[in-house]
């Protein structure tokens, strides 16, 4: 028999075990469906930390028993476990079910419709109230139970000093990416229950499942305890935080992050080289890098504007990092080697630890960036 037969009768074996691999994976898309039902009806959350490390563990270490690199089943599993999340959303446990009325302004917007659907399938009343609808706004906001706040941050203030009231047992609560101005105008036009939200996602995510969303507390926790157990409920990770040190964490996370981008793209577009070419000559690592600075500008440049100019302590910490900047362009120019490496040792040792993690992280995500080129 030639190679060339042996060869075909491997791809065939492949084949087949390929398409038994898709047949178990549907079975087991059958089961993970029918755990979200129970999940709905027994309250527990969609995501169980405890629960997908240890499955990982074991599987891993079954993995390295059978001669498979562990890596490989992890990351395999990794993948399904996401897909099972998704089929576990369909509906959720509702925490509070003597809420009767819940009203979502800006409901009809990006991250405001994220969270009317997921109220909805909790079961919860869910009202919207859009700028068309301020003519009934009182009808509207009687006798609620909540209130999120879900407007452009440029009119976030404007919205909250025109609810001064709100029924007194109403928990006020707004999603937007700055926490000192909103709370403050919250706390100030509100007697009842106020907590501040911001979710760090954006309106594409498919589920709460891992995703973060930052507290603020404000008054009557007790009364708010629900919505946050309900987040909880639907997969997310709750992170408790002052307005304060919010708007300073995301002067880092997201202004400056963003602006570099923005300058970033912006001098792409000014140099004009050719795209194409380089992302077919770019390794993996820039592929990625180039992939979250276009990533940037396919997405509404309001929002990004609002979030850039609203939170104006963060001018003087850009000014800085332009000033560093060119300390490091002058290190360049004078050809002073030295003091790059000795800055550069400096800044490893600030990172520490997390700098190995870094590199560990990254390689896993470079293996798929290189999965995806064809």
């Amino acid at each position: 028999m030639s190679d060339g037969s042996n060869i075909e009768q491997l791809r065939q074996q492949i084949d087949q075990l390929d398409s038994e691999l898709v047949n178990i994976l549907a079975k087991r898309a059958q089961v993970t469906k029918q755990i979200g039902e129970l999940k709905s009806k027994t309250g527990t959350p969609i995501y169980v930390p405890e629960r997908e490390a240890e499955l990982l563990k074991k599987r891993r270490l079954q993995g390295k028993q059978a001669g498979i690199s562990p890596d490989l089943i992890e990351d395999t599993l990794r993948r399904v476990m996401r897909e099972s999340y998704q089929t576990q959303t369909h509906q959720y446990t509702c925490v509070n079910p003597s809420i009767q009325k819940i009203v979502i302004i800006g409901g009809d917007g990006a991250l405001g419709k994220v969270f009317v659907d997921l109220f909805t399938r909790s079961q919860y009343p869910v009202l919207k109230l859009e700028k068309n609808d301020w003519p009934q706004a009182e009808q509207i906001l009687a006798d609620a139970d909540l209130v999120i706040v879900a407007v452009p941050i440029a009119v976030t203030e404007t919205i909250i000093s025109q609810l001064q009231n709100l029924p007194e047992h109403c928990i006020l609560a707004d999603i937007t990416s700055i926490k000192q101005k909103p709370f403050k105008a919250m706390m100030a036009v509100h007697n009842g229950p106020v907590v501040g939200l911001h979710p760090m996602f954006g309106p594409d995510v498919s589920s709460l499942v891992k995703q973060v969303v930052v507290v603020c507390h404000g008054k009557q926790q007790q009364h708010y305890s629900w919505l946050l157990e309900q987040m909880v409920i639907w997969g997310a990770t709750l992170y408790e935080t002052s307005p304060k040190s919010h708007d300073q964490a995301m002067a880092f996370i997201q202004v400056m992050r963003h602006f570099s981008s923005f300058v970033y793209g912006n001098h792409l577009r000014g140099e004009d080289p050719k795209l194409q070419e380089l992302i077919a000559l770019s390794s993996p690592i820039y592929r990625l890098e180039l992939a979250m600075v276009g990533r940037l500008f396919a997405q509404d440049p309001s929002l990004y504007a609002d979030i850039i100019f609203s939170n104006k302590d963060s001018f003087a910490l850009l000014k800085r990092f332009r000033d560093r900047f060119d300390q490091a362009l002058s290190l360049l120019e004078k050809g002073d080697k030295a003091e790059f490496i000795k800055q550069f040792f400096l800044t490893g040792n600030w990172f520490g630890d997390y700098a190995k993690q870094c590199l560990k992280d990254s390689k896993k995500l470079l293996l798929k960036a290189d999965d995806s080129r064809l």
